[in-house]
């Protein structure tokens, strides 16, 4: 296992929840699912059954143009819309689950949504709701100023996804204006893909954390448990969301008891590369 560097890391939830895994040799468990998918209730008890498998949740906040998703999270993402989600929804689900688990929650969000809600308000009600971070992958540079403060004032790391072919100049800069954690595709495109994974990933993964000097998580296209699997050997954490939903949608009777149950598997999965290792 390409080993990080923990004595950079700043001492908030995620980072305990990454030094843990860390520890035991494999990457830490992400499992991401949209607030209100596939109902408010339905969501929210399927969060706290992943969250006794998880190491991080990362709560994704619905909106009507997920232009980075592919059709699986953009279905699930309609039907939490229908549900009736609204923001406060987030720091209430925040709230209680950092009441009830150990799992670190991180929010992922389009930008527009956090503007229309006000970035200030809404860095500030995360973090008195117990979020650790969160992660905007379309923040566009003019904003980037005014979020950041919004964060930094409220002590949330703000997650930055990796742009394909970052040079070294770039990728430095990247970690020296972020914190947490940095966001790795696992494969070129929209989420969801189910194809194998690249040859190249671990070295990708160890050129991301040596150049941004912060833990490297690796998601968007981790779709079985053996690809968990594979990428615990070499990254800081997995990241999982389609695969959940997939599973979820399998079996509309019972949606939480199908998510509890993936949740196990890619455990399962990331915890295989330590038995190996060992």
């Amino acid at each position: 296992m390409i080993t990080p560097t923990p004595s950079s890391w700043p001492a908030s939830h995620l980072d305990r929840a990454l030094a843990a895994s860390h520890a035991e040799a494999r990457a830490a468990l992400g499992l991401y699912l949209p607030l209100g998918y596939p109902t408010r209730t339905a969501s929210l008890d399927a969060l706290h059954l992943m969250a006794q498998s998880a190491d991080v949740l990362e709560i994704g906040v619905p909106h009507t143009s997920p232009v980075l998703d592919g059709p699986v999270i953009r279905e699930a993402v309609g039907q939490a819309l229908a549900s009736g989600f609204d923001m406060d929804d987030v720091f209430t689900a925040t709230s209680e689950l950092t009441a009830s688990t150990p799992a670190a929650l991180l929010v992922m969000s389009y930008w527009e949504p956090i503007a229309q809600y006000g970035p200030a308000a809404f860095a500030s009600q995360l973090a008195a709701a117990g979020g650790a971070g969160v992660l905007i992958p379309d923040l566009p540079p003019s904003a980037a100023t005014t979020w950041g403060t919004a964060a930094a004032t409220a002590g949330l790391h703000t997650i930055p996804l990796i742009p394909s072919h970052a040079s070294a100049g770039q990728l430095a800069a990247i970690g020296a204006s972020h914190s947490g954690m940095v966001y790795a595709p696992a494969t070129p495109g929209l989420t969801g893909a189910q194809r194998p994974l690249s040859p190249d990933l671990p070295q990708q993964v160890h050129r991301l954390r040596s150049t941004t000097r912060l833990p490297v998580a690796v998601g968007i296209g981790v779709s079985t448990p053996d690809q968990a699997a594979h990428v615990s050997a070499f990254a800081d954490a997995v990241v999982v969301g389609s695969a959940v939903i997939r599973r979820m949608r399998d079996q509309p009777n019972t949606p939480a008891t199908a998510a509890a149950e993936i949740a196990r598997d890619f455990a399962a999965g990331v915890r295989r590369s330590r038995h190996s290792a060992a």
